[in-house]
């Protein structure tokens, strides 16, 4: 990178432009196209994700009024609200999806020796759902409930790096347990999700794949104690049994033994009950494993605050699902250049650094590490500490 270059250029230095490609051709984004490609509109959207743009109109203006710069930002076609409209109508949402899915797995091989809280070598997903709310009368497609709407982001993060391994969007209607049947299970691998998941049947397709489950009990769980194993009640734990279901339906759909942990919080209280299909783990750390379950919802919480994925620029789902795909994209890209520049800042001071210096030209690294650039303890969300890796 040189010093010629605006701070936005630097950022898609990172870009890798043949697998791009390779996705544009693959669903013919490009065809008929004239002045502005599938990559125009993908740097157009990351410059609105980046700089906080509420609206098509709203990236016209800034646009024309940096006119002279767009061939410099990589931009070739002539940007307007229309044309851009067009566009994430029209441009099969799927080429995002899968320039995503390239993304992630630079970005998870990145941060593959990332340290866990748990000190465990296995890789850790945490499996959960957000909900977006919409307007119904404006997404009449996205039917939630009777006078609302929405669509449901199901989201598998590796928690080395807090990386979204995969992700699914869905009507709002849709339960959380059907995220589970789209999944391929990697065998050694943990999947920690919230009892929204209890589906034995599918539990077990998930156990026979040789991955580990951990999850919570629903209050209505119906069970035999086979054996009990000694816990340190002075670390929380209550008990710690193996069992066998006892409803016919579910002993038929999950035929071996499940492994019960209750654990007392020590702040609240609470009393939690896990099941686990790993019987090699002490207690105490497949409670502590659960507890990691969070990472998911700090994500949920971060790209709400810092990613354009609540105000939509388009009303078809086409144009809801390239939006959310191109954001998941820009964040993947700034979590990838963090890490290939060794830069020490969390993604939120990143982030908010960007969005005012797109256009300066020098070296993000010399720029983000100046001893003038501060940004103090309490301008970031406490819970942002997930990113502080």
């Amino acid at each position: 990178m040189n010093q010629g270059r605006t701070i936005f250029t630097q950022v898609m230095q990172v870009f890798p432009h043949a697998e791009f490609q390779r996705c544009v051709a693959r669903y013919n984004g490009d065809r008929r196209t004239k002045t502005f490609s599938c990559h125009d509109q993908f740097l157009v959207m990351a410059f609105a994700q980046l700089t906080f743009r509420e609206s098509l109109r709203d990236i016209e203006v800034c646009l024309r009024a940096i006119d002279s710069r767009l061939y410099h930002m990589g931009v070739r076609g002539k940007v307007s609200r229309s044309t851009l409209a067009d566009a994430n109508e029209r441009r099969d949402w799927r080429i995002y999806h899968d320039f995503a899915m390239v993304l992630i797995a630079r970005a998870r091989a990145l941060y593959a020796n990332e340290p866990l809280v748990c000190e465990l070598v296995n890789t850790i997903y945490a499996l959960d759902s957000t909900t977006i709310d919409l307007c119904l009368s404006m997404f009449p497609w996205a039917e939630f409930r009777r006078a609302k709407g929405a669509i449901k982001l199901h989201t598998l993060l590796d928690l080395r790096g807090a990386i979204p391994a995969f992700v699914l969007i869905s009507q709002g209607k849709t339960h959380d347990v059907h995220a589970l049947d789209a999944i391929t299970f990697e065998a050694g691998a943990y999947y920690i999700m919230d009892r929204a998941y209890v589906d034995f049947k599918r539990l077990y397709t998930l156990n026979k794949s040789l991955s580990y489950f951990v999850t919570r009990a629903k209050s209505n769980f119906n069970y035999r104690r086979v054996l009990s194993s000694p816990v340190d009640k002075s670390t929380g734990l209550r008990s710690d049994q193996r069992v066998r279901l006892r409803g016919y339906y579910q002993a038929k759909d999950y035929p071996e033994a499940l492994r019960r942990i209750t654990f007392v919080d020590a702040k609240t209280r609470k009393i939690y009950t896990f099941l686990t299909n790993n019987f090699q783990l002490p207690a105490l750390t497949i409670a502590n494993l659960y507890h990691e379950r969070w990472q998911v919802e700090i994500f949920f919480k971060w790209i709400k605050q810092h990613l354009r994925i609540k105000a939509f620029y388009g009303t078809s789902p086409n144009a809801v699902k390239t939006q959310i795909w191109i954001a998941l994209s820009t964040y993947l890209l700034i979590v990838i250049l963090r890490k290939q520049l060794r830069l020490d800042h969390n993604l939120h001071t990143i982030l908010q650094f960007l969005s005012l210096t797109l256009f300066e030209k020098t070296l993000i690294s010399e720029a983000i590490s100046h001893k003038t650039y501060t940004l103090t303890e309490g301008d970031a969300d406490r819970q942002l500490t997930l990113f502080d890796l």
